[in-house]
């Protein structure tokens, strides 16, 4: 399946059915009245996050969608059928902008989450509504209302407890080929993968989902390279696993190459918790690792692990460090949504 992560499309409401205008008649009722009925109301146009997508393929190809409209009032004060509401099914991690992607209309970030991106139109009245005692036959009735069109664009984000980061060809897919089921394309050139790529990862008896983000180079942030496409899935990630070429000739210029562009880039990129590995450490002399991993460690600020994807050297070590910290974040959500559902602790101070 294609992956597609940003698409534009147009969508429309339904529009309101009109009311009716109708006259009561009966063999020996010689004074019916009016028995229009009221216009049914316009479908709206709703977006729900499910489980089973990871792409936005499926509005690639089809741009436009309008929910049906309402059915036109009828006598006998029979109001019309309401327009059947339109639901678009997306990936979680899926936010709706506006046509100029200056305003973020809805965050869908978990299962389930369900917004109204257009409302439909209003029915319209029929002439029973304006009977009076003064105008017993009307004539008047209104027309329904008219629905909601707009532009929009989907970007899709996608959530991961942890995150693979590093310069093309680092050794990304051949860890999460190693580490899970999911079968990445591995060659020995650089930009091998273009498109993110996801695995569920086993530690013992735990599991979590791991992300294969695309290779960044010098200026990612301004757009070269794979540019700041991918860079947004690595906001929704908790942890970020930095892999650095072990058989480069100067890994500390490739770890800041890479935390220079994830500063450039913002959204607090530098500030999620972050494990720092050296990897292919299979292909290099012993004292050289030790040699990289400690001026990896000096500019890194942080313990640095060593690894290799390839003979899976180091590499339940370094999975069991992800474990801990993703284990330890889902413990202060998990708690966050219960003090949330039970609106905090009670206190005989706070009556």
């Amino acid at each position: 399946m294609k992956f597609v992560d940003q698409t534009k499309i147009y969508i429309r409401s339904g529009d309101g059915g009109n009311g009716c205008v109708s006259f009561r008649r009966e063999k020996f009722v010689e004074f019916g009245g009016p028995n229009g009925g009221d216009g049914g109301k316009g479908g709206d146009v709703v977006i729900e996050a499910v489980t089973g997508l990871n792409t936005l393929v499926d509005y690639r190809y089809k741009r436009h969608y309008k929910a049906p409209k309402g059915q036109h009032g009828m006598g006998r004060n029979m109001t019309g059928a309401n327009g059947q509401d339109l639901v678009m099914k997306v990936p979680v991690g899926t936010q709706v902008f506006d046509e100029d992607q200056e305003f973020l209309i809805a965050d869908l970030a978990k299962v389930g989450d369900r917004v109204v991106l257009a409302k439909g139109g209003h029915g319209g009245l029929g002439n029973t509504h304006f009977k009076s005692s003064t105008n017993q036959a009307p004539r008047r009735t209104t027309p329904g209302g008219l629905g909601e069109e707009m532009n929009i664009v989907l970007r899709l984000k996608l959530i991961a407890d942890a995150g693979l980061l590093g310069l093309p060809n680092a050794g990304k897919s051949t860890f999460l080929a190693a580490v899970s089921r999911a079968k990445p394309k591995i060659a020995d050139y650089p930009f091998t993968t273009i498109t993110p790529q996801l695995g569920v990862v086993g530690v013992g008896e735990n599991e979590f989902v791991l992300a294969d983000i695309p290779g960044l180079i010098e200026g990612a942030s301004d757009g070269v390279g794979l540019g700041t496409r991918f860079l947004g899935h690595i906001e929704r990630c908790g942890i970020l696993l930095h892999l650095v070429d072990g058989t480069q000739e100067d890994v500390v210029e490739a770890y800041e190459t890479i935390m220079a562009e994830l500063e450039q880039y913002g959204g607090e990129l530098v500030d999620k918790p972050m494990i720092v590995g050296l990897n292919k450490c299979d292909a290099i002399p012993e004292d050289e690792i030790e040699e990289k991993r400690l001026a990896l460690q000096d500019a890194a600020a942080t313990p640095v692990m060593v690894l290799s994807g390839a003979t899976h050297k180091g590499v339940y070590e370094v999975l069991s460090a992800l474990w801990d910290v993703i284990k330890e974040t889902k413990q202060v959500e998990a708690e966050e949504d219960n003090t949330t559902s039970t609106g905090g602790e009670w206190s005989p101070l706070g009556r």
